[in-house]
């Protein structure tokens, strides 16, 4: 076997080719074995075509993988949810059960459910593969429902092709995103939010919860129907018509796909779909995540792989998805799940307490995906750092396009809980943003939905907590306020301006929402107080929102109108940590932060390539809650020094107030 570029690329790997060749070798033959009778993945990853409920030609056909079952029979509106042989399942051979019926025995819109014989007991079950899942307002109990619309949906964008250069994320989450106290829907978003997400300029949504979960509170993270859409927010065609609505305005949708676990709850989800404790999880001590509370997939068994590679496939097709954000990675990749393990060395990541059978998996999915379409995108949400993890599965990586740089966020809270602003140095930021794999693309964030939960706080919230509450008003001349502000807009260009893959923002922050979220449940009244979006704030003309929300669509036009400009060089020009300035240079701009709470400085030079420089966003703009203390109109000259006329450089000099940043473009050399 030739050595993997992986390897090549990275010498320090070379103590453990033998492991990173084997886990690559692991894929190819299972791929091998997947497809022997399809002949490829995408053949392969059809099982939602086979099991569940369809409507035929001739009538409704119904299958279920059950192999320890007993004896199943369908139940629901039709038999008024009493067990009758006609509606008896009948076993077909390797743990299938099927039922044919008659057009006239079920209808558009009847629920429906499984009651499952098993060895020494029995229970009404949801059908693995269900696509419509609803709960009775009532008695909160969930069913399947027979969902056969007479027309099929059609769509406006047949084929859609993402923005990845640079890719913008939105995150987000349909119940929430509303403003009124309730669970938001599919429509209201696409009528609402999406207006909003268009004219900030990001090109991609991420949504959070797609996946039929019963406890509205666990953000869509404990899934119980894998197929479905949830029906809280709306139906499968509401969904679609949104999906098409971004693709519309040129947004790509994103997913965010849970295969890292599912709920435990066995009426409505897999936990003991056909009585035993091992059909699609581990039967042992492993079935139960420790920290989670939930179910681990038992990710060595073919029909697991032909369930969970079926449903990426699934979400692509049924859906037009434009790719996935996998949750909890980390947990899939090892054996104790990442919990409580430190990742120092190299050798932390082929120390034999890998999960072999889930990396597999995950690199088919990510094969799978790319094979279904092309121009999908992957994102792994992981915070180990495997290496690979983000490459290319022919140089020997799993095959995600991106990874999650989970470190980030982590790196801005601890500076705004540990240091002092005195003691924020440019060259810990900048190492810090740009410390990552030459063969890896990450997705930077400053925070995500993780930072905006109860139980910590926003970046906003961190910098004037409180004081939002009553000093966010124009004119009013708060201290507090203006810190927060100013070190809000530094702290997001730095990150964006650092990318080298994507930029992510979660839904409110761009303008500094001002409180978090907490999910209905007991602790606070079953309340949906903060779990909503307040966008009036930013709305309202008198508030200092509007004035983070400017920088925000200012910064992201700016990269947004520089082609690939992700993949430009970061060329540090400057980082001087008495001074607290940082420069660096992407193409024809330059980047300059002075980070000091209390010192301007006049005249400030560093080197920079000779020629004119104009400044083309600065964070002291009035507009954007500044000062207006750098004069935009004027064109700064790189003054000549011999010392470095052979390198082209000259010392650009500019005015740096305190706590801003600016972007300058490159215009010509003026010699």
């Amino acid at each position: 076997m030739a050595t993997l570029s992986i390897i090549k690329n990275d010498p320090w790997l070379e103590p453990y080719a033998d492991a990173i060749e084997g886990r690559h070798q692991d894929a190819v033959n299972k791929e091998k074995e997947l497809i022997a009778a399809d002949g490829s993945l995408k053949a392969f990853a059809n099982a939602y075509n086979y099991f569940g409920l369809h409507r035929t030609p001739t009538g409704w056909v119904f299958r279920e993988w059950a192999p320890n079952a007993t004896g199943i029979t369908l139940i629901g509106d039709f038999s008024k949810w009493k067990e009758y042989v006609k509606y008896a399942l009948k076993p077909i051979g390797n743990g299938v059960w099927e039922i044919k019926l008659k057009p006239e025995a079920l209808h558009h819109g009847q629920l429906y459910k499984m009651l499952v014989h098993w060895e020494g007991g029995m229970g009404e079950r949801i059908p693995a593969y269900a696509t419509r899942v609803v709960q009775d307002e009532q008695s909160k109990i969930f069913s399947a429902q027979v969902w056969a619309p007479e027309k099929p949906f059609k769509w406006k964008v047949r084929r859609f092709v993402p923005d990845t250069r640079p890719l913008l994320i939105y995150e987000c989450h349909i119940g929430m995103a509303q403003e009124r106290e309730g669970v938001g829907t599919y429509t209201e978003f696409k009528d609402k939010v999406l207006p909003r997400i268009v004219a900030d300029g990001y090109n991609a949504i991420q949504i959070m919860a797609i996946q039929e979960h019963p406890y509205y509170g666990s953000f869509g993270y404990h899934v119980s129907s894998f197929y479905a859409p949830s029906s809280r927010f709306g139906t499968p065609e509401e969904l679609k018509e949104l999906i098409d609505a971004a693709h519309e305005h040129g947004i790509a949708v994103i997913m965010d796909i849970v295969h890292s676990h599912a709920v435990k709850n066995e009426v409505e989800g897999l936990g003991r779909l056909d009585g035993s404790y091992n059909q699609y999880f581990y039967g042992d001590d492993r079935r139960e995540h420790p920290a989670w509370d939930s179910l681990c997939f038992d990710y060595g068994k073919n029909q697991v792989l032909h369930f969970l590679l079926s449903n990426c496939k699934y979400w692509l097709d049924e859906f037009h998805f434009d790719g996935f954000r996998f949750d909890g990675v980390t947990s899939m990749l090892y054996y104790n799940h990442g919990l409580g393990q430190a990742f120092g060395s190299y050798g932390d990541y082929y120390n034999g307490g890998q999960d072999t059978n889930a990396i597999t998996y995950l690199t088919l999915a990510n094969k799978l995906i790319h094979e279904v379409n092309r121009k999908a995108i992957t994102i792994a949400e992981e915070m180990s750092g495997m290496p690979g993890l983000a490459t290319p599965f022919k140089a020997g990586g799993i095959g995600f396009d991106y990874r999650m740089a989970m470190g980030i966020p982590d790196y801005w809270i601890k500076m705004l809980k540990e240091k002092k602003d005195e003691d924020w140095h440019p060259t810990s930021i900048f190492w810090e943003l740009t410390n990552r794999r030459a063969d890896e693309k990450t997705i930077s964030y400053v925070e995500s939905h993780d930072q905006a939960l109860v139980g910590d706080k926003t970046v906003i919230f961190r910098l004037i907590d409180d004081q939002m509450y009553w000093h966010m008003m124009k004119g009013d001349d708060n201290a507090a306020v203006n810190r927060g502000i100013a070190m809000h807009k530094m702290i997001r260009l730095v990150t964006l301006a650092t990318i080298n893959g994507g930029y992510l923002n979660f839904m409110g922050n761009e303008f500094g929402h001002p409180e978090w979220i907490d999910f209905p449940r007991e602790g606070n009244g079953w309340s949906y107080k903060y779990a909503r979006r307040q966008w009036d704030l930013v709305d309202r003309e008198e508030l200092r929102y509007g004035e983070l929300n400017a920088f925000d669509n200012a910064m992201i036009e700016l990269v947004s109108d520089i082609y690939d400009f992700q993949a430009l060089p970061v060329e540090k020009l400057w980082d001087k940590d008495d001074d607290q300035v940082l420069a660096f240079k992407r193409g024809d701009l330059v980047f300059v932060f002075n980070w000091a709470p209390f010192k301007s400085y006049t005249d400030y030079g560093f080197l920079a390539p000779e020629g004119e420089y104009e400044v083309v966003l600065s964070s002291d703009n009035k507009k954007f809650g500044g000062f207006g203390n750098i004069d935009e109109s004027i064109r700064h000259f790189t003054q000549h020094d011999e010392l470095y006329a052979d390198d082209h450089k000259g010392w650009l000099k500019l005015y740096l107030p305190a706590r801003t940043c600016q972007v300058l473009r490159y215009r010509h050399n003026n010699k």
